[in-house]
């Protein structure tokens, strides 16, 4: 269900004019699972449980613009993200995970401000996702991880489409107290994105310690091809941490995170993922995806690999509602071992060097 008020409603926005038009939507997604989990403790045990989601992350929001005229708009965005198996708001994340205000210009480009997705996320969206049908969350699509999450606040983002030329570049404030850049991201990236066979997209991003500046740099490169009713897509992910770094606080992860995350024991991660998408006819999907990722620690002690891999069958009932079975299974070695790498708190980290996950989920979209 989407709903729309129009003109007439200009009380929303504050406005009592009659001549600029606003629109604004409401949208939702819901998703609930069914999970199986071997090794999710030290004792090797499995565990089957109601997921928190499932392929996504539940959510609901709502976004909107004002015409200003001359082809330039105000726009907004506003979402929260739940956990649908207990009716909770993510516990990890604020209520609204976004929340911006911005401009927008036909042929300027757009300006926005609050917290947002970071460009990495923005550009790997547009051209090589794993599984690219399913709206972005913090189900095992490892290379979130290594996109240092999905939001950054306190963020200045411009964007600007140049035929089939998507340009971004952001700066997230810091705010500390004489030490402007400590907390603060830098980020940019180009993604070609024409209607196809070939899309392209690379980024870069320099995100500083919040308590003394060390940097978190991080970059990727890939592609897709589709042929026909098949898309191919490779991507290349790199981390580089300063020796001193721990904690980025306008980015989605706490310093406690983070350490869950093994993040802070390594000097660099690198990640290689592959994947393919068929779809047999309208209703039904198949996609296959595989992650490498190598990681050289802070010591030898630290240092760690993993292989994993993901098989997915997606099922529409309709346009808005689809069925889904989804299976992975991991080999971890080194410190990797208990890195929740997938890209998600919730997931479940393995305690042992394998771990078989499998999942069969309802999903529906308004």
């Amino acid at each position: 269900m989407k709903v729309k008020y129009l003109a007439g409603a200009m009380v929303i926005f504050g406005s009592t004019g009659a001549v600029a038009q606003s629109s604004v939507t409401l949208y939702g997604l819901t998703d609930i699972s069914v999970q199986y989990l071997t090794h999710v403790n030290r004792a090797g045990d499995s565990v089957i449980r109601a997921g928190t989601g499932g392929l996504s992350e539940s959510r609901f929001g709502m976004y909107g613009s004002e015409d200003l005229g001359g082809g330039n708009a105000a726009i907004f965005h506003l979402e929260n993200r739940f956990n649908l198996n207990n009716g909770q708001s993510d516990p990890a994340l604020p209520f609204w995970n976004t929340a911006f205000v911005g401009l927008r210009s036909a042929s300027l480009g757009s300006l926005t401000m609050g917290r947002q997705t970071n460009v990495l996320i923005d550009t790997v969206t547009r051209t090589y996702a794993s599984n690219p049908w399913v709206p972005y969350d913090f189900a095992f699509q490892p290379e979130i991880t290594m996109l240092g999450g999905i939001w950054s606040s306190n963020m200045a983002k411009y964007a600007i489409k140049l035929g089939d030329v998507i340009g971004e570049a952001s700066y997230a404030f810091g705010g500390v107290a004489g030490n402007t850049s400590y907390g603060s991201q830098l980020a940019v990236g180009v993604a070609y994105v024409p209607a196809a066979p070939v899309r392209l997209g690379a980024g870069y991003m320099d995100s500083r310690d919040t308590a003394n500046g060390a940097h978190s740099k991080s970059w990727t490169a890939g592609a897709s091809y589709t042929w026909q009713s098949t898309q191919f897509h490779v991507g290349y992910f790199e981390d580089r941490l300063d020796a001193g770094f721990q904690q980025y606080l306008n980015g989605p992860f706490t310093a406690a995170a983070l350490t869950a995350l093994k993040f802070t024991d390594f000097s660099s991660r690198r990640m290689f993922s592959a994947g393919v998408v068929h779809s047999f006819s309208w209703p039904l999907r198949l996609s296959f995806n595989y992650w490498r990722t190598l990681q050289t620690g802070k010591t030898a002690r630290l240092d760690g690999n993993a292989s994993q891999f993901e098989l997915v069958a997606d099922y529409n009932l309709s346009k808005r509602t689809d069925v889904y079975l989804e299976g992975n299974y991991a080999l971890y070695r080194g410190d990797l071992i208990g890195a929740q790498i997938q890209g998600v708190n919730g997931v479940g980290t393995s305690a042992k060097g394998t771990q078989l996950g499998l999942m069969a989920g309802l999903r529906h979209q308004f």
